[in-house]
């Protein structure tokens, strides 16, 4: 039962994996992938070779130490990818080159093991048998590449997109496996190895490696793999152990090994200027053993290739050094500290004549439309054009590794598109529309969802974005009903919390009207702006000043004031209020398509008044996230709060328009040498 298990954990490995991602690495995916190999084995074999040379080992320890180089060497896959899940790395930077290096060096191993295979069979065989013996697994290979794979694509080929897999093609799968390993051990070929290549022949990811890993993923985790470390925990006997001469022998080349494989992650990196941090923390993550290796120990000890002492050694061993690894890998490395721009980056800042860098973040088609009108809204000119980033944010199913990939269209148009398809599209037309004012590029990122804001500040960072535009958790939909997810909540959350830039949360409550292409023909897109004071009403304000020049945008200025202190917040940010408003009022001065209403409140059921009478008066209401505490603001704040602040909570659950937009503002908050997002904030002088 546990080798069943076991193959069907090899199996599914096979099945998140793209074989394409070593071909798409770059040169330093190699060197670090073929230098964590081939480094600890030659040191490790070295040292070995002295020891038997000019020491006295026991026999069971000399017999076990190539088989203790051969442990430390590998570096598996499926082992790196799980342990940088469980760190929240894995769509780091370090996380995207610990997986394919780890996915090289794995190469490199299968590559050394056929070299040591082919020798034994020429030594030990005759010519007929070894010729046989070497093209019974390459026969079944070609099988599996010829047969397996393209069964796999066709099955995908009758499956349309967002449906479920059809039952039948999820049992034909598990039949081919079962009949590959069985045909497998008919050939000499191990079963376990056989069900890695029929998964590696499946491809990742949704429809068909998605359902399988969904059928299966729990069931093997929660059921199969204990049982593995049930076994394992059963034969290990730590009173096996009794000489110390061989713990040291053992732990020796382990260590040796273990800094070999350091230094060959370290090389590269080093020579590439990477961070001597970083380097190191991939050093140690390329060292992590887990089931894989677990696996290969009991093997091991169940054909008694190792003494129960041996065995108990390097199982322990390799405990200690996991439960070591990963805490020392979050000290060194923490990939929101990557996150920190040099400079404001935030719309206050912006010069008039620049290009105003914007990155829409988009989970489904229904955001697409909601964006591409504030877009539109957001006065993309000639002079001021728009830089947009677009970047479709997919949950990671069905594979082990994440991507972020600039999204390529297919060459061969298909009536049926898919969703990506869809949505870039929609892009395209937008930029077709805007042509010379709207530069778009598309990309995708696939990931957890609890490391996707990775993804998004990372590419923030990387295109110098200034605005960041993610859909709100909760989606309404026809009837008036709303969908909401939790981990879009936390997503928004952690992109809140470490984006390099400001940030605009977006609520879609479901407004169908197209006024991206409407403004054209005359159709009027509806703004109220609503300030109380801060930096993030601030930020919003210049948002919404420099949608004044937009000939179709009508904005509404809701200034709410009030005897008592309306929000707190220190005299210079105070000032700076004064002076955006006055520079909004002077700029606004005989434009018909503007409108200034002082709104004087006593508490904060004046302010629930105003926003309540707004009724569905406008398209777009917007706002600051945050608000200094006062008395006013901690009255209203035991209402509602919550991740898009005290007023943005209100607007969100308020029916203040059934078809109502609302952009909760926030100013950048993170960039060196300042952890105040008050401390360096001056208005840019503009042009009147």
């Amino acid at each position: 039962m546990g080798f069943f298990g076991f193959m069907l954990f090899v199996f599914l490995t096979g099945v998140k994996i793209d074989p394409t991602i070593t071909f798409r690495s770059g040169k330093r995916t190699f060197a670090i992938g073929i230098l964590g190999y081939f480094v600890p084995y030659t040191f490790a074999k070295t040292v070995v070779f002295m020891l038997t040379r000019f020491a006295t080992l026991d026999s069971d320890v000399s017999k076990v130490l190539p088989i203790v180089i051969e442990i430390q060497c590998i570096s598996a896959f499926p082992v790196i990818t799980r342990f940088l899940v469980e760190l929240q790395i894995l769509n780091s930077e370090i996380g995207r080159l610990a997986t394919s290096s780890s996915l090289v060096c794995d190469i490199c191993f299968l590559f050394v093991m056929t070299i040591k295979f082919v020798a034994r069979l020429s030594s030990t065989k005759s010519i007929g048998t070894s010729i046989g013996s070497f093209l019974s697994p390459t026969l079944f290979l070609i099988f599996i590449i010829f047969v397996v794979h393209p069964a796999a694509i066709w099955a995908i080929r009758q499956s349309p997109e967002g449906k479920p897999v059809q039952e039948i093609y999820i049992c034909g799968v598990f039949l081919t496996l079962i009949f590959c390993g069985f045909l497998g051990e008919v050939f000499g070929l191990n079963a376990i190895v056989v069900s890695f290549f029929v998964g590696l022949a499946i491809p990742d990811g949704p429809p068909l490696g998605a359902a399988l890993v969904n059928k299966l993923d729990s069931f093997v985790s929660v059921v199969f793999v204990p049982i593995l470390f049930i076994i394992v925990g059963l034969r290990t006997d730590v009173y096996a152990i009794q000489k110390m001469k061989n713990i040291a022998t053992i732990q020796f080349i382990i260590c040796i090994a273990f800094c070999g494989k350091v230094l060959g992650a370290l090389l590269p990196l080093i020579f590439l200027r990477m961070p001597f941090r970083d380097a190191f923390a991939l050093g140690l993550i390329m060292n992590c053993k887990g089931t894989i290796e677990l696996y290969l120990l009991i093997s091991l000890k169940l054909k008694k290739a190792m003494n129960d002492e041996c065995f108990t050694i390097l199982v322990l061993t390799l405990v200690l050094v996991a439960g070591i690894v990963s805490p020392i890998v979050k000290t060194l490395y923490d990939p929101s500290k990557r996150f920190l721009a040099y400079k404001r980056r935030t719309i206050m800042h912006h010069r008039k004549d620049e290009e105003l860098r914007i990155l829409a973040c988009i989970h489904r088609h229904d955001n697409v439309l909601a964006i591409m009108n504030l877009l539109a809204a957001s006065n993309p000119t000639k002079a001021s054009p728009i830089n947009l980033v677009v970047l479709q944010l997919i949950k990671l199913v069905g594979r082990s590794s994440s991507l972020l990939v600039a999204h390529v269209p297919r060459k061969m148009l298909s009536h049926h598109s898919t969703q990506t398809e869809k949505i870039f599209n929609s892009f395209n037309k937008f930029e077709d529309v805007y042509k010379g004012k709207v530069t778009l590029h598309s990309y995708k990122g696939i990931s957890p969802y609890a490391t996707m804001h990775n993804d998004v500040c990372y590419l923030a960072l990387e295109k110098r974005t200034t605005f960041i535009i993610i859909p709100f958790h909760k989606q309404w939909i026809l009837g008036g009903t709303t969908e909401s997810s939790f981990a879009f909540k936390q997503l928004n959350k952690n992109v809140l919390e470490k984006a390099p830039c400001s940030v605009g949360v977006l609520i879609d409550r479901g407004n169908q009207k197209m006024f991206w292409c409407g403004f054209k023909k005359g159709s009027i897109y509806q703004v109220a702006m609503l300030f109380f004071g801060g930096a993030d009403d601030r930020e919003a304000l210049s948002y919404a000043r420099r949608m004044l020049d937009q000939p179709y945008v009508h904005i509404t200025l809701f200034h709410f004031s009030s005897p008592t202190e309306i929000v707190g917040g220190t005299e210079r940010s105070k000032m700076l209020d004064t002076q955006i408003l006055s520079e909004f009022r002077l700029k606004a001065f005989r434009n018909e398509r503007v409108s200034y209403k002082e709104e004087m409140v006593m508490d904060g059921k004046d302010v629930l008044s105003v926003i309540e009478y707004m009724e569905s008066c406008y398209d777009l209401v917007m706002v600051g996230r945050k608000h200094a505490d006062s008395k006013l603001m901690s009255e209203i704040g035991k209402w509602k709060h919550g991740e898009l602040g005290i007023i943005g909570e209100i607007l969100a659950s308020l029916n203040i328009g059934a078809k109502t937009s609302i952009l909760v503002v926030q100013q950048q908050t993170r960039f060196w040498g300042s952890r105040d997002p008050e401390e360096s904030t001056h208005l840019r002088k503009e042009d009147i």
